[in-house]
């Protein structure tokens, strides 16, 4: 008798738990919202834990490692910029040595990206908090082989006025004043194309960020495992002074 009521109680709780669950479902879900502001008062124990880690990483942030004599900004040049022209010539000077080691071949130029500026370089002392100021994102630089006809649709897409998309030293654009191409030349060179051509990009750009679809479906592409900030850092390590200026690299006649 025990025995049966026990097989009675447990099938009289599956049952219930069975009923219980095919009728269970939501009918409402309520939420308020958590205003994050100044009404919220900090923990001084998590201050004072923080404080000498702060205190670390401003003194590391702050350590002066160049010096720029005059304040460079984005918005300063049509199709090409004091600040976008120094940044491209960073990016091929610290990528090309890494691309020639491991692959025997050589960079053809550098293309970034307009939007990719985060930051004026203020005139004085140059820091390592600046390098993160204009540069915060973890963009890596890859190395794009490209066909010579992808470079002339590259060339289609910086013709479009309105900004001025950092290119390094190695080319030379000439527009007419309706915007159509007068002279391309890499590395002194006109573009050839049955020739490929290596281009240095972010890792953004090469997977087609801010339109630039002409990236996508490479002949090879090659990832170099550096920042673009750690590129700027060590370049401004590298100089006393920055050299940076507008200059014909880019320009409409």
């Amino acid at each position: 008798m025990q025995l049966n009521i026990k097989h009675f109680v447990i099938f009289f709780t599956l049952l219930c738990f069975s009923c219980n669950n095919q009728n269970t479902k939501i009918t409402e879900i309520t939420g308020r919202q958590l205003l994050i502001n100044d009404t919220l008062k900090a923990a001084d124990s998590i201050d004072e834990y923080l404080i000498p880690y702060k205190q670390q990483i401003n003194k590391v942030l702050n350590q002066p490692i160049t010096y720029n004599p005059k304040t460079l900004s984005k918005y300063e040049g049509e199709f090409n910029t004091a600040i976008g022209n120094l940044l491209a010539d960073i990016v091929y000077e610290q990528s090309n040595p890494v691309f020639n080691k491991r692959t025997g071949k050589n960079i053809d130029f550098v293309l970034l990206n307009n939007g990719g500026i985060r930051s004026i370089i203020s005139e004085g002392e140059v820091t390592i908090r600046t390098a993160y100021e204009v540069m915060p994102f973890e963009n890596k630089i890859v190395v794009v082989e490209l066909s010579g006809n992808k470079i002339l649709e590259m060339i289609q897409h910086l013709q479009k006025p309105g900004k001025a998309q950092p290119v390094s030293r190695n080319v030379e654009i000439a527009l007419n004043r309706d915007l159509t191409l007068n002279k391309l030349l890499i590395n002194g060179k006109t573009v050839d194309k049955n020739k490929n051509y290596f281009v240095a990009t972010s890792d953004y750009l090469s997977n087609g960020g801010d339109g630039m679809l002409f990236f996508k479906e490479p002949i090879s592409t090659t990832n170099l495992d550096y920042l673009i900030r750690n590129q700027l850092i060590d370049y401004f390590k590298k100089v006393d002074t920055i050299r940076a200026t507008i200059d014909n690299r880019f320009i409409k006649l």
